[in-house]
Protein backbone atom coordinates (compact mmCIF):
# COMPACT_ATOMS: atom_id res chain seq x y z
CA UNK A 1 0.00 0.00 0.00
CA UNK A 2 1.96 3.42 -0.77
CA UNK A 3 2.65 5.62 1.53
CA UNK A 4 2.79 8.95 1.00
CA UNK A 5 4.94 12.23 2.49
CA UNK A 6 3.86 13.39 5.52
CA UNK A 7 1.94 16.51 6.10
CA UNK A 8 1.22 18.91 9.01
CA UNK A 9 -2.85 19.30 7.87
CA UNK A 10 -4.31 16.48 6.43
CA UNK A 11 -8.00 17.62 5.11
CA UNK A 12 -10.64 14.99 4.52
CA UNK A 13 -13.05 16.70 2.00
CA UNK A 14 -12.41 18.76 -1.40
CA UNK A 15 -16.03 20.47 -1.10
CA UNK A 16 -15.74 24.21 -0.70
CA UNK A 17 -14.84 24.59 2.99
CA UNK A 18 -11.90 21.66 2.62
CA UNK A 19 -10.62 23.63 -0.43
CA UNK A 20 -10.42 27.03 1.48
CA UNK A 21 -9.20 25.09 4.08
CA UNK A 22 -5.86 24.14 1.88
CA UNK A 23 -5.44 27.63 0.86
CA UNK A 24 -5.41 28.54 4.75
CA UNK A 25 -2.97 26.01 5.71
CA UNK A 26 -0.64 27.32 2.53
CA UNK A 27 -1.15 30.98 3.83
CA UNK A 28 0.07 29.63 7.59
CA UNK A 29 2.92 27.50 5.76
CA UNK A 30 1.97 24.29 7.07
CA UNK A 31 2.47 21.60 4.61
CA UNK A 32 -0.98 19.54 3.65
CA UNK A 33 -2.85 17.57 1.31
CA UNK A 34 -7.06 16.81 0.61
CA UNK A 35 -8.00 13.52 0.91
CA UNK A 36 -11.51 13.13 -0.88
CA UNK A 37 -14.05 9.93 -2.10
CA UNK A 38 -15.23 12.07 -5.00
CA UNK A 39 -13.45 11.92 -8.23
CA UNK A 40 -13.89 15.86 -8.69
CA UNK A 41 -13.22 18.90 -6.69
CA UNK A 42 -16.17 20.61 -5.54
CA UNK A 43 -17.97 18.35 -3.07
CA UNK A 44 -21.99 18.74 -3.41
CA UNK A 45 -21.64 21.44 -5.27
CA UNK A 46 -19.88 19.41 -8.40
CA UNK A 47 -21.66 16.65 -7.51
CA UNK A 48 -25.31 17.83 -7.25
CA UNK A 49 -25.48 21.43 -8.47
CA UNK A 50 -22.58 22.73 -11.09
CA UNK A 51 -24.61 24.70 -12.83
CA UNK A 52 -26.81 26.68 -10.45
CA UNK A 53 -26.20 30.32 -9.42
CA UNK A 54 -24.85 30.92 -5.53
CA UNK A 55 -25.97 34.18 -4.10
CA UNK A 56 -24.49 33.68 -0.70
CA UNK A 57 -20.47 33.88 -1.19
CA UNK A 58 -19.51 37.22 -0.11
CA UNK A 59 -17.66 38.97 -3.31
CA UNK A 60 -20.46 37.28 -5.48
CA UNK A 61 -23.56 38.37 -6.47
CA UNK A 62 -23.92 35.69 -7.78
CA UNK A 63 -21.85 32.72 -9.20
CA UNK A 64 -22.12 29.36 -10.98
CA UNK A 65 -21.24 26.83 -8.35
CA UNK A 66 -18.83 25.24 -10.88
CA UNK A 67 -17.11 28.33 -11.04
CA UNK A 68 -16.80 28.96 -7.53
CA UNK A 69 -15.15 25.71 -7.34
CA UNK A 70 -12.86 26.49 -10.06
CA UNK A 71 -11.71 29.72 -8.11
CA UNK A 72 -11.69 28.22 -4.80
CA UNK A 73 -9.08 25.00 -6.73
CA UNK A 74 -6.95 27.90 -7.94
CA UNK A 75 -6.29 30.14 -4.82
CA UNK A 76 -5.69 26.99 -3.22
CA UNK A 77 -3.29 25.59 -5.75
CA UNK A 78 -0.66 28.66 -5.92
CA UNK A 79 0.95 26.84 -3.00
CA UNK A 80 1.39 23.42 -4.59
CA UNK A 81 -0.33 21.50 -2.26
CA UNK A 82 -1.55 17.90 -3.26
CA UNK A 83 -5.02 16.86 -3.47
CA UNK A 84 -6.25 13.22 -3.63
CA UNK A 85 -9.69 12.45 -5.13
CA UNK A 86 -11.25 8.69 -5.24
CA UNK A 87 -9.93 7.79 -2.05
CA UNK A 88 -12.33 6.37 0.37
CA UNK A 89 -11.43 6.92 3.90
CA UNK A 90 -11.30 3.41 6.05
CA UNK A 91 -9.19 4.39 9.13
CA UNK A 92 -7.29 6.20 11.22
CA UNK A 93 -4.18 5.28 13.12
CA UNK A 94 -1.79 7.19 15.96
CA UNK A 95 1.28 6.13 16.50
CA UNK A 96 5.05 8.16 16.72
CA UNK A 97 4.11 11.59 17.38
CA UNK A 98 1.57 11.65 13.96
CA UNK A 99 -1.43 10.32 12.78
CA UNK A 100 -2.00 7.93 9.81
CA UNK A 101 -5.22 8.79 7.51
CA UNK A 102 -5.95 5.20 5.84
CA UNK A 103 -8.06 4.96 2.76
CA UNK A 104 -8.66 1.59 0.58
CA UNK A 105 -5.77 1.98 -1.37
CA UNK A 106 -3.31 4.18 0.62
CA UNK A 107 -1.46 5.45 3.74
CA UNK A 108 -1.41 9.67 4.24
CA UNK A 109 0.70 10.54 7.79
CA UNK A 110 0.16 13.80 9.09
CA UNK A 111 0.21 16.04 12.05
CA UNK A 112 -2.88 16.99 12.14
CA UNK A 113 -6.29 16.56 11.00
CA UNK A 114 -9.47 18.84 9.77
CA UNK A 115 -12.59 16.95 8.89
CA UNK A 116 -14.15 19.03 6.25
CA UNK A 117 -16.92 16.00 5.02
CA UNK A 118 -19.78 17.66 4.31
CA UNK A 119 -22.33 15.28 5.11
CA UNK A 120 -19.84 12.62 5.10
CA UNK A 121 -18.83 10.39 1.90
CA UNK A 122 -22.12 10.02 -0.24
CA UNK A 123 -22.69 8.55 -3.69
CA UNK A 124 -25.93 8.29 -5.39
CA UNK A 125 -28.62 6.48 -4.89
CA UNK A 126 -28.65 3.91 -8.22
CA UNK A 127 -31.67 2.79 -9.96
CA UNK A 128 -33.19 -0.31 -8.57
CA UNK A 129 -34.36 -2.31 -11.94
CA UNK A 130 -31.49 -5.10 -12.58
CA UNK A 131 -31.69 -4.05 -16.34
CA UNK A 132 -29.86 -0.67 -15.59
CA UNK A 133 -27.23 -1.75 -13.87
CA UNK A 134 -25.67 -3.15 -17.11
CA UNK A 135 -26.03 0.46 -18.61
CA UNK A 136 -24.14 2.85 -15.70
CA UNK A 137 -21.05 4.49 -17.47
CA UNK A 138 -22.73 3.47 -20.81
CA UNK A 139 -25.88 5.85 -21.41
CA UNK A 140 -26.85 6.03 -17.53
CA UNK A 141 -25.70 8.83 -15.59
CA UNK A 142 -26.25 9.50 -12.45
CA UNK A 143 -23.78 12.36 -11.90
CA UNK A 144 -23.99 15.53 -14.39
CA UNK A 145 -20.96 17.59 -14.52
CA UNK A 146 -21.10 19.04 -18.23
CA UNK A 147 -24.29 19.33 -19.75
CA UNK A 148 -23.00 19.72 -23.01
CA UNK A 149 -21.99 16.48 -23.38
CA UNK A 150 -25.90 15.74 -23.21
CA UNK A 151 -26.37 18.16 -26.31
CA UNK A 152 -28.73 16.66 -28.94
CA UNK A 153 -29.58 13.58 -27.14
CA UNK A 154 -33.20 12.20 -25.41
CA UNK A 155 -32.38 12.65 -22.21
CA UNK A 156 -34.60 10.45 -19.95
CA UNK A 157 -34.40 12.13 -16.07
CA UNK A 158 -35.85 9.72 -13.37
CA UNK A 159 -36.74 11.33 -10.21
CA UNK A 160 -38.58 14.27 -8.27
CA UNK A 161 -36.42 16.47 -6.29
CA UNK A 162 -34.58 19.37 -6.95
CA UNK A 163 -31.88 17.58 -8.99
CA UNK A 164 -34.11 16.47 -11.37
CA UNK A 165 -35.79 19.49 -12.26
CA UNK A 166 -33.01 21.79 -12.44
CA UNK A 167 -31.33 19.64 -14.90
CA UNK A 168 -34.32 19.22 -17.07
CA UNK A 169 -34.27 23.12 -17.03
CA UNK A 170 -31.07 23.09 -17.93
CA UNK A 171 -30.96 20.72 -20.45
CA UNK A 172 -34.22 22.14 -22.44
CA UNK A 173 -32.00 24.02 -24.49
CA UNK A 174 -29.26 21.45 -25.38
CA UNK A 175 -31.09 18.07 -25.40
CA UNK A 176 -33.52 16.83 -28.43
CA UNK A 177 -35.70 16.15 -26.19
CA UNK A 178 -36.24 15.77 -22.30
CA UNK A 179 -38.52 13.75 -20.74
CA UNK A 180 -38.81 13.21 -16.34
CA UNK A 181 -40.75 10.37 -14.84
CA UNK A 182 -41.52 10.13 -11.18
CA UNK A 183 -43.20 7.75 -9.58
CA UNK A 184 -45.48 10.27 -7.71
CA UNK A 185 -47.17 13.15 -8.68
CA UNK A 186 -45.82 15.00 -5.66
CA UNK A 187 -42.50 16.52 -6.04
CA UNK A 188 -39.89 17.54 -3.49
CA UNK A 189 -38.36 20.15 -6.23
CA UNK A 190 -38.44 24.39 -5.75
CA UNK A 191 -41.95 25.20 -7.05
CA UNK A 192 -40.93 28.02 -9.00
CA UNK A 193 -38.41 25.14 -11.19
CA UNK A 194 -41.04 22.90 -11.41
CA UNK A 195 -43.70 25.34 -13.03
CA UNK A 196 -41.01 26.80 -15.20
CA UNK A 197 -40.46 22.50 -16.06
CA UNK A 198 -44.20 22.11 -16.85
CA UNK A 199 -44.53 25.57 -18.85
CA UNK A 200 -42.29 23.91 -21.12
CA UNK A 201 -43.99 20.48 -21.20
CA UNK A 202 -47.32 22.66 -21.89
CA UNK A 203 -45.30 24.42 -24.88
CA UNK A 204 -44.60 21.13 -26.68
CA UNK A 205 -40.58 21.02 -25.60
CA UNK A 206 -40.64 18.25 -23.00
CA UNK A 207 -42.37 15.49 -21.43
CA UNK A 208 -43.43 14.78 -18.00
CA UNK A 209 -44.69 11.13 -17.18
CA UNK A 210 -45.96 10.79 -13.32
CA UNK A 211 -47.06 7.69 -11.37
CA UNK A 212 -44.00 5.94 -13.86
CA UNK A 213 -40.99 3.95 -13.69
CA UNK A 214 -38.40 2.42 -15.43
CA UNK A 215 -39.26 -0.98 -16.59
CA UNK A 216 -37.18 -2.01 -19.35
CA UNK A 217 -34.21 -0.65 -21.88
CA UNK A 218 -34.59 -1.25 -25.30
CA UNK A 219 -31.61 -1.70 -28.07
CA UNK A 220 -32.69 -1.16 -31.93
CA UNK A 221 -29.18 -0.61 -33.03
CA UNK A 222 -27.10 -3.27 -31.66
CA UNK A 223 -25.74 -3.89 -28.21
CA UNK A 224 -23.52 -1.00 -27.86
CA UNK A 225 -26.38 1.54 -27.32
CA UNK A 226 -29.85 1.52 -26.21
CA UNK A 227 -32.39 3.72 -28.42
CA UNK A 228 -35.44 3.25 -26.59
CA UNK A 229 -36.88 3.09 -22.29
CA UNK A 230 -39.36 0.68 -21.54
CA UNK A 231 -41.89 3.04 -18.68
CA UNK A 232 -43.94 1.45 -16.17
CA UNK A 233 -46.93 2.78 -15.07
CA UNK A 234 -47.40 1.94 -11.58
CA UNK A 235 -51.14 2.34 -11.36
CA UNK A 236 -52.23 1.18 -14.40
CA UNK A 237 -49.80 -1.65 -14.45
CA UNK A 238 -49.28 -0.31 -18.35
CA UNK A 239 -46.24 0.02 -19.95
CA UNK A 240 -45.29 2.92 -23.12
CA UNK A 241 -41.83 3.05 -24.89
CA UNK A 242 -40.15 6.18 -24.74
CA UNK A 243 -36.96 7.29 -26.99
CA UNK A 244 -34.16 7.81 -25.29
CA UNK A 245 -30.22 7.85 -25.68
CA UNK A 246 -29.24 9.05 -22.13
CA UNK A 247 -30.97 8.22 -18.84
CA UNK A 248 -30.24 10.19 -15.63
CA UNK A 249 -31.02 8.69 -12.31
CA UNK A 250 -31.53 11.85 -10.01
CA UNK A 251 -32.62 10.02 -7.04
CA UNK A 252 -30.79 11.64 -4.22
CA UNK A 253 -27.38 10.67 -2.33
CA UNK A 254 -26.87 7.92 0.28
CA UNK A 255 -24.66 9.80 2.85
CA UNK A 256 -22.97 8.11 5.78
CA UNK A 257 -19.84 9.35 8.07
CA UNK A 258 -18.41 5.61 8.02
CA UNK A 259 -15.46 5.07 10.25
CA UNK A 260 -15.09 8.93 11.41
CA UNK A 261 -17.73 7.84 13.75
CA UNK A 262 -15.57 5.38 15.35
CA UNK A 263 -12.36 7.61 15.88
CA UNK A 264 -13.64 9.39 19.34
CA UNK A 265 -14.95 12.48 18.10
CA UNK A 266 -17.96 14.21 19.91
CA UNK A 267 -20.77 13.33 17.56
CA UNK A 268 -24.39 13.95 17.76
CA UNK A 269 -26.71 12.49 14.84
CA UNK A 270 -23.99 11.53 12.76
CA UNK A 271 -22.45 15.22 13.02
CA UNK A 272 -19.13 16.32 14.58
CA UNK A 273 -19.77 18.68 18.20
CA UNK A 274 -17.23 21.29 17.98
CA UNK A 275 -16.12 24.05 20.02
CA UNK A 276 -15.50 27.46 19.46
CA UNK A 277 -11.80 26.43 18.37
CA UNK A 278 -13.13 23.68 15.88
CA UNK A 279 -12.39 21.13 18.33
CA UNK A 280 -13.26 17.87 17.76
CA UNK A 281 -13.11 15.89 21.39
CA UNK A 282 -9.72 14.14 20.30
CA UNK A 283 -6.37 16.17 20.21
CA UNK A 284 -5.34 17.28 16.94
CA UNK A 285 -8.23 16.61 14.82
CA UNK A 286 -10.39 19.41 14.06
CA UNK A 287 -13.55 19.80 11.78
CA UNK A 288 -15.05 22.06 10.05
CA UNK A 289 -18.71 22.75 7.34
CA UNK A 290 -21.67 21.01 7.16
CA UNK A 291 -20.19 18.15 8.90
CA UNK A 292 -19.89 20.04 12.37
CA UNK A 293 -22.61 20.69 14.74
CA UNK A 294 -22.52 23.71 17.58
CA UNK A 295 -24.98 25.91 19.39
CA UNK A 296 -26.45 28.84 16.08
CA UNK A 297 -24.39 26.70 13.74
CA UNK A 298 -25.75 27.78 10.13
CA UNK A 299 -24.59 25.54 7.35
CA UNK A 300 -23.34 28.01 4.76
CA UNK A 301 -20.87 28.54 2.91
CA UNK A 302 -20.03 31.43 4.12
CA UNK A 303 -19.99 29.59 7.32
CA UNK A 304 -17.37 26.96 6.01
CA UNK A 305 -14.91 29.26 4.95
CA UNK A 306 -14.51 30.75 8.43
CA UNK A 307 -14.40 27.51 10.36
CA UNK A 308 -11.86 26.05 8.00
CA UNK A 309 -9.85 29.20 8.81
CA UNK A 310 -10.14 28.82 12.47
CA UNK A 311 -9.73 25.21 12.34
CA UNK A 312 -6.39 25.38 10.30
CA UNK A 313 -5.27 28.13 12.62
CA UNK A 314 -6.19 25.93 15.81
CA UNK A 315 -3.92 22.92 14.00
CA UNK A 316 -1.24 25.08 13.28
CA UNK A 317 -0.72 26.18 16.64
CA UNK A 318 -1.39 22.69 18.14
CA UNK A 319 1.51 21.17 15.72
CA UNK A 320 3.69 24.46 16.40
CA UNK A 321 2.90 26.07 19.71
CA UNK A 322 5.72 28.64 18.64
CA UNK A 323 3.19 29.86 16.09
CA UNK A 324 0.84 32.33 16.82
CA UNK A 325 -2.88 31.30 16.65
CA UNK A 326 -3.82 34.60 14.73
CA UNK A 327 -2.47 34.75 11.23
CA UNK A 328 -2.65 38.46 11.04
CA UNK A 329 -3.85 40.39 7.76
CA UNK A 330 -2.92 38.57 4.30
CA UNK A 331 -2.41 42.19 2.86
CA UNK A 332 0.16 42.62 5.33
CA UNK A 333 1.95 38.96 4.75
CA UNK A 334 5.44 38.74 2.69
CA UNK A 335 4.22 35.22 1.75
CA UNK A 336 2.76 37.07 -0.62
CA UNK A 337 4.78 39.62 -2.08
CA UNK A 338 3.55 42.23 0.76
CA UNK A 339 5.39 44.78 3.02
CA UNK A 340 4.40 45.66 6.61
CA UNK A 341 4.05 49.17 6.02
Amino acid sequence: MPVHDIKDITIIGAGPTGVFAQFYAGMRSASSQIVDALPELGGQLTALYPEKYIFDVAGFPKVLAKDLVRALGEQAAQFGQPIHLSQRVVGLEEGDGHFVLVTETDRFPTRALVVAAGIGAFSPRRLPQACAEPWYGRGIYDVVTDPEVFRGKRVVIIGGGDSAFDWGVQLLDRATRVTIVHRSDRFRAHAATVQQYQAAVGAGRAELYTFHELFDIKCESGPERFTHIELRDVKAKSTRVVDADVVLPMLGFVSDIGPLGSWGLNLEKDEIVVNSMMETGRPGVYAAGDVTTYPGKLKLIATGFSEAAIAVNQAVHWIYPERKVTPGHSSNMKLFGQSED
